[in-house]
């Protein structure tokens, strides 16, 4: 079954003229972070390329790689590193993927075993072409990681695979303890920021993961010419479906061939955004400039309650 949203229309633009505005000019101090070139920033990036894999660290070209990876942890990106869509924020190369790898569950898993890390994000690129979305591979990549290292959560960041029921309840049934998607941005303006997206399908996943037992999460990007109103109104939508944790960061352009920043949202704000989200009871929100969708993931499952597997079978 295939979730239908083509009879959802886009809302209209109350932002459209702060939206055709002027950039938003030089990065703010609160925004520049130092890249460490030792320790175990260099150990991550040594098991992630000895092992093939490919980490939306790097991919997305996230701002806090250096903080996560120096701590010995990474987000792991599966399914190639070419997406099917694209998205006008993201940095991950967009085209037409060849191929499956089938082994690639395996070496994450080796990847996870060998660096001291007790929570384990998995995202990936999309693939629409392929008939689950990859879904099988998010399943395969969940219980590799439980063998090799049964005291390990996981956290999957999954797409909206077309509004798949099936591709969705396969990547449940593997029992994540976070199932994550995005939400990105403001209903407003998925037009302009993920076309081939759709803000109802996005909140149904998280709905239909929710009513699974799901611990569920999502992330929203602020600074592309959003109100502050409209940032409100999405929160309230993630709980309207159940969702538990929320992430809000600011949006950074990746090249000039990406979206511009059309505002450098300041620190006070965030700090309004995550008292407003905790307010309407959300159980763990990370709000601020450098925040991302896997910043402090283990910090935000231990704060939401989320049980790992280990701990249901190792009491």
């Amino acid at each position: 079954m295939v979730y239908d949203a083509s009879r959802t229309t886009a809302a209209p633009d109350p932002g459209a003229a702060v939206r055709a505005g002027p950039a938003a000019g030089r990065r703010p101090e609160w925004l520049k972070v130092t890249l460490p070139q030792r320790g175990a920033f260099q150990d991550t990036r040594r098991i992630v390329q000895g092992n093939g894999l490919h980490t939306v660290c790097e991919s997305a070209g996230c701002p806090n790689i250096g903080e996560c990876w120096g701590a010995g942890t990474a987000t792991f990106m599966i399914l190639g590193d070419i997406c099917t869509r694209g998205c006008r924020f993201c940095a991950v190369k967009t085209g037409r993927p060849t191929g499956l790898d089938r082994a690639e569950p395996e070496r994450v898993a080796q990847a996870v075993a060998s660096m001291p890390i007790r929570h384990a994000v998995i995202t990936s690129v999309n693939r629409d072409e392929l008939e689950d979305g990859g879904a099988s591979i998010f399943a395969s990549t969940i219980r590799a990681i439980r063998r090799r290292t049964p005291g390990v959560s996981v956290e999957v960041l999954i797409p909206d695979f077309m509004g798949s029921r099936e591709a969705l309840d396969i990547v449940i049934d593997a029992a994540p303890d976070v199932l994550n998607h995005n939400v990105e941005t403001v209903p407003s303006l998925y037009r302009t920021v993920r076309p081939q997206a759709k803000y109802a399908r996005s909140l149904w996943v998280l709905a239909r993961s929710k009513s699974r037992g799901m611990k569920t999460k999502s992330s929203l990007m602020v600074g592309l010419g959003e109100t502050e109103d409209e940032v409100v109104s999405v929160l309230c939508d993630l709980r309207a479906v159940g969702c538990d944790i929320a992430t809000i960061g600011q949006y950074l352009q990746p090249t000039t061939q990406h979206l511009p920043v059309r505002r450098w949202v300041p620190p006070a704000e965030f700090a309004r955004h995550r008292e407003a989200a905790l307010a309407m009871g959300f159980r763990h929100v990370e709000s601020g400039p450098l925040v991302r969708s896997s910043y402090h993931a283990e910090r935000a499952i231990e704060s939401a309650g989320a049980e790992s597997l280990a701990s249901k079978e190792n009491p």
